[in-house]
């Protein structure tokens, strides 16, 4: 198993979809505009992210059928490889887009799901295989390497782990980096969303005189909060809320005071509802204020690096583009229920339920919408 190092803030590891970024480009706004779609996909870093796990290295020609897009949050940076502290992917997204192209559905895999993850050489330290964490993959896959080559050597193992377990085989992926997320919220100004439970921030809060300060400590994993005297936390409550960039970036990186007690389960789905969100906030945006739309593009053009499976991602754009925000649906691994089990030499694990492994599968014979119309309640609201 892997050493952990120090932690880093949980809102590096939150993803922004590219699906989101492409859904955007096309729902209903730019149709006829081709330039504009040029100009956010121009913005987009492209390199080889999938690898072997792409269907045997085969890419694709078109965006025809069903595809299903990998997003990748991770919690340090490759670049860090020269430390102790190696890049494990804490937000994995499955995007399942049906054949018919009229929606989009988000599944997050618990970044604790114990898997088995293969054998894997990356030509610098070699992976014998074995069983671990499913955020490990990453790591296995990046060691001794730094930059686009541990991006790319991660993401291919990651890749390779989920088509060994689910079956699926990504049409595309993305990495998400975090650092450029923060221009698009301050380009869009606030975010409007539904807070489905109180939260209360170990991150952000206030001392007696006003100034912004930490209200809780935790340990070097980030665990175990207590609270600071004389600081106030910042408290999300239940309820209808337009959000700041700060407060909507915190409130979407807390999973240990929030009212409901479920966690990373809790975190896994207010990300969720936040990307939803800001997708809604930035279609009425294009559709409100064209004239901030290319900034607005460009600016989540450049979180990203993307591997398009071998078609041009202003096609992406084109073949999504009747889904709407209300068409994104986001779904609940484990139907949001803990399942830990503690393993020798791994710790506390996620154990994948039998009908969590159904819907995934679910978006691998493209019958996600018969899986949410039996399950209901696995349907996160938003």
């Amino acid at each position: 198993m892997i050493r952990r190092g120090r932690r880093a803030p949980i809102w590096t590891r939150w993803c922004i979809s590219l699906g989101a970024l492409l859904m955007l480009a096309s729902g209903g706004i730019l149709v006829t505009e081709r330039v504009l779609i040029t100009t956010a996909t121009g913005a987009i870093k492209q390199q080889n992210l999938l690898g072997t796990a792409a269907g045997g290295g085969q890419r694709h020609a078109d965006v025809k059928g069903a595809k299903n897009i990998l997003l990748i949050g991770l919690d340090t940076r490759p670049s860090w490889a020269g430390t102790d502290q190696l890049s494990r992917s804490d937000s994995i997204i499955l995007l399942h887009i049906p054949a018919d192209h009229s929606s989009a559905y988000l599944i997050s895999l618990p970044r604790d799901s114990y898997v088995a993850i293969p054998a894997y050489d990356n030509g610098k330290v070699p992976y014998r295989g074995g069983h671990d964490k499913i955020n490990a993959a990453f790591a296995y896959g990046s060691r001794g390497l730094s930059g686009a080559a541990a991006e790319s050597h991660g993401s291919e193992l990651l890749a390779l782990t989920i088509k060994q377990l689910t079956g699926i085989t990504p049409d595309a992926a993305a990495i998400i980096d975090f650092s450029g997320f923060t221009r698009v919220l301050q380009i869009m100004g606030s975010v409007c969303m539904y807070v489905d439970e109180t939260v209360t921030s170990i991150h952000v809060g206030h001392d007696r005189n006003g100034n912004q300060a930490v209200p809780y400590k935790t340990n070097s994993a980030g665990q175990n909060p207590r609270p600071v005297p004389g600081v106030t936390p910042n408290v999300y409550r239940k309820g209808n809320h337009c959000f700041t960039p700060t407060e909507a970036l915190d409130y979407a990186r807390q999973r240990d005071l929030l009212a409901d007690g479920d966690g990373d389960y809790g975190r896994q789905r207010h990300q969720q509802q936040l990307l939803k969100a800001i997708f809604t906030g930035a279609v009425h945006q294009g559709l409100t204020s064209p004239a901030k739309l290319p900034t607005l593009l460009s600016a989540i053009g450049k979180t990203m690096t993307v591997d398009d499976g071998g078609t041009s991602l202003a096609d992406w754009a084109f073949a999504m583009r009747g889904i709407t925000p209300s068409r994104l649906v986001t779904l609940k691994t484990n139907d949001g229920r803990f399942d830990s089990r503690t393993i020798p030499g791994v710790g506390s694990a996620e154990i994948l339920s039998p009908t969590s492994m159904q819907m995934i599968r679910a978006a691998r014979d493209d019958t996600l919408a018969a899986f949410v119309q039996a399950h209901p309640s696995w349907q996160s609201q938003s």
